[in-house]
Parts: C-alpha cells; structure tokens; sequence
C-alpha cells in the first residue's frame, strides 16, 4: 500500500503550533499589563482631578449670593471634568481591548507564502478538452489535487494551457499527484511543457518501457520513446510512484483504489461489486492494440457514496477481466468512457458491469466517439445521461443532445465539471454555455 512521505494541507488556516501560541500569549499579555499601566495611571490623574474638584465648589460655596450664575458655572464645569474622565478611562479600556485583539489577528494570520484553498464542500472534476486526448482534474474537498494524463504536446503548448485554466478556475496552484494512465501521446504528451509552470509532486505511472520485438516495428515507436526520455527527467524532480493493481492513494476525504496497471488487474471486487454480469455470453474481447492500451493504469474512486471510474484506454483483455464473468469494479454514478469511446469497448458487458447512471466520452471531433459506442450507451440500463466534449463526425455516429456537448467545433476548449456531494447526488455543467444539470443519489442495496 503506497503512503505519502509528506502531506500538502492547502488550508486558510491553520492551528498554532507551539512557539506560535507562546507568540500569541506573550503578545497578548504584554497588551493586558499596557492595559493595567495605563489604569493605574488613569486613577492617579482621577485622584488629582478629584482634589481640584473639592477646591472649586469650596471657594463657591463662600461666594456672595449675587455670584450664583458663577456658582452653577464651576458646579457644571466640575460636572463636566469628571464625565471627561469617565469616558477616557473607557476608551482606554476600549483601546486596550483591541491592542489585545490587533495580537491575536497576527499570530492567526495566514503565510502569505501559503497558498490558500478555495472553500468547497464537493468533489470537483474537470474534464479537459485536449481535442480526443485525456486530461482530467480532480479536486478533494480538502484541496488535494489528481490530474490524470495531460493531452498532447505541441500545438503551441495548447494542451497544457488548457489545464491550467482549469487548475486557475479551481484554485489549484500546484499538482498532488499527476496518474499517466499509459504512454501515449494523447495522454503523456503535455507533461514537460506542463512542468515548467506549475509544480507537481508526485509522478505515478505503471513503469517501464513497452515490450521490444514487434513494437519497435511499430510507426509509434520513435515518437513513443522520444516522449518516455523526455518525461524520465521531469519525473525525477518529484516523487515517483508504481502502483500494483489493489494499491491505493492517500488523497485526503476520498478512497481511491488502483484497479488495472501494467497489463494487470484486481483479482477481487472492490466494495459494492462482485455481481455476476449477464451481458457477458453476448460479449467478446474484440482486437485491439497489444501493447499500450491494456497496461493503462485505472482506479475507482469513492467519495461518500458517490462512485467514479477511470480506465484510461484500458481495453482488450484486462478490460474483460474487469467485467466478466462477474463485474468486479461494481455500479458507477459517473463513468469516463474508456478509450475516447473507441468501437474496442463497446461490447454489451462493458455498460452491464458498470451500469453508469451518467457516462462522459472525451472524444475529440474524429477521434473516438464511434457509432458503435454511442448506439451501446443508448442501449445501456438505467443510464439517464450521456455527455460528450466533443460532436463527433464520424460517419453513423448518432450525437447526443447539443447542450450536452462541451464542444460543437474543434479547437474551442471549452470542459465539462462534475461536482459530487457525498450523498452520491452530483451536478455536470457544460463549460460552454454554463448550463448545469444535478443528478440524485442513487439507491444503494
């Protein structure tokens, strides 16, 4: 089981270690004993005062009567005296007051240096448009951060942008964890040019390089191995981690647990699954690319009784492990489609097993979203929602409604954000038009 060497708190305060609450007692003390100085202070100037006073009505009291007027003048004048003093002896007390509390505001205060979270109560999750590729943030209630894959390289550093103004719009300033589900272009390609604007701690991929033999005959090969030298050195700069199928993630207020990694799986269900599939005798693993693909490293994530999955481009066999003979990744509210909506999984078993009350499909506008993916989705049990960043215009494919659609053309970049309650109740908004619609929680048996 893999745990964090140290633990980022992103937080707008934060409690008072030891030398700080000294700090604050000796500020507040040394306020308190200026207080009692300046009381004393105060009662030998009322004495004086007092003194004077006795004198005054005295010499009045001797006066001729035909000097009354001048009588009441030293009575009020003597009156006034002493409602002088008593309100300088309470704004001094007034004042000593908030000398007490001024002390106390700056121990409190936060470091500026730190930077502060944006205050929220869901599980917020941005699926970026990186044009057919992946890239997905996911931010904890307590400010952790999961960026999963990063887009492309080139394009002018399009992709990279792309997911810092969705780490702007979420308050994020630095990246907890960066998952490459696998090493292809489309999902490893922005992390060099992503790394050298916002910092990220800890790298987590299912190590190593592709089998050699026939994938070196493979076009993709330069590219691929290109893309892995240049990604190893940014990798050594943070924490890098190797997770086994079962392992699972320290992210603070959510479970995260791997499912799939380096051409692996889970041998049992996770929580809440285990139930046989019966949509597997009408399914069959179809052909798919041998190498990359089903190493992707995927993982379930549970947040109160909200459930999310995310395969990467897991296909082929390991995908078919996962889902037959019985589901073991069980029921998910929010689904990401695996491979971009790819036709290599869209067998029936893939919707029986995990029986999405909501799917996304990050398409791009010719990458993904196949006919034979959208036509399972519409064919899905209990699925009340299918969203997609992209309009696909692959011939047959038959798109889903329009303000479901991130994107009508390429290149807008426009997300799709998911926020989760722990009630399992949640809400996706179209970043292109801001149109949000919620979702309730789902029975659990």
């Amino acid at each position: 089981m893999m745990q964090r060497e140290d633990v980022h708190v992103v937080a707008a305060r934060q409690p008072l270690d030891q030398p700080e609450q000294a700090r604050h007692h000796a500020l507040a003390a040394g306020a308190v004993d200026a207080a009692g100085h300046d009381e004393a202070d105060a009662h030998a100037a009322s004495a004086s005062h007092e003194r004077c006073r006795r004198d005054v009505p005295i010499r009045a009291r001797v006066s001729p009567s035909n000097h009354e007027p001048s009588r009441r003048l030293v009575l009020r004048q003597a009156q006034d005296e002493r409602s002088g003093e008593a309100m300088t002896k309470r704004a001094r007390k007034t004042e000593n007051r908030w000398t007490v509390l001024v002390a106390a505001l700056l121990v409190l205060a936060p470091d500026p240096a730190r930077p502060l979270m944006v205050a929220r109560d869901t599980l917020d999750i941005y699926f970026i448009d990186v044009e057919g590729g992946q890239s997905t943030l996911l931010v904890t209630p307590a400010g952790d951060s999961l960026l999963v894959d990063t887009g492309y390289p080139g394009f002018d550093g399009r992709d990279p942008t792309r997911i810092l103004a969705a780490a702007r719009d979420a308050g994020v300033t630095r990246i907890d964890y960066l998952l490459i589900t696998h090493f292809h272009t489309d999902h490893d390609g922005g992390v060099v040019d992503l790394a050298r604007q916002i910092p990220i701690r800890t790298f987590i991929d299912h190590g190593g390089l592709l089998p050699t033999g026939d994938a070196e005959k493979d076009s993709t090969w330069p590219g691929y191995v290109a893309l892995l030298n240049a990604y190893i050195p940014v990798r050594a700069k943070g924490k890098h981690l190797e997770p086994k199928p079962g392992d699972r993630l320290p992210l603070k207020g959510v479970d995260v647990v791997f499912v799939s990694s380096a051409a692996a799986t889970i041998a049992k269900p996770v929580q809440g699954a285990g139930q046989p599939n019966p949509a597997c005798e009408a399914s069959a693993p179809p052909a798919q690319d041998p190498y990359e693909n089903p190493r992707s490293t995927g993982f379930q994530l549970r947040f109160g009784t909200f459930r999310f999955i995310d395969l990467g481009d897991l296909s082929g066999p390991p995908l078919f492990a996962l889902l037959c003979p019985s589901s073991l990744l069980g029921p998910a509210d929010l689904y990401l489609v695996p491979h971009h909506g790819g036709p290599d999984v869209s067998y029936p078993a893939t919707f029986a097993a995990v029986h999405p009350l909501v799917a996304i499909v990050n398409n791009g506008a010719t990458k993904g979203g196949s006919p034979e993916v959208f036509a399972g989705l519409r064919r899905a049990r209990g699925l009340h929602d299918v969203w997609q960043l992209h309009r696909s215009e692959n011939q047959g494919a038959e798109n889903f409604a329009d303000d479901r659609i991130a994107n009508l053309d390429e290149a807008t970049g426009h997300w799709i954000k998911a926020s989760a309650n722990r009630d399992g109740s949640f809400t996706v908004t179209n970043g292109r038009t801001g149109v949000t619609k919620s979702y309730t929680a789902r029975a659990r048996p």
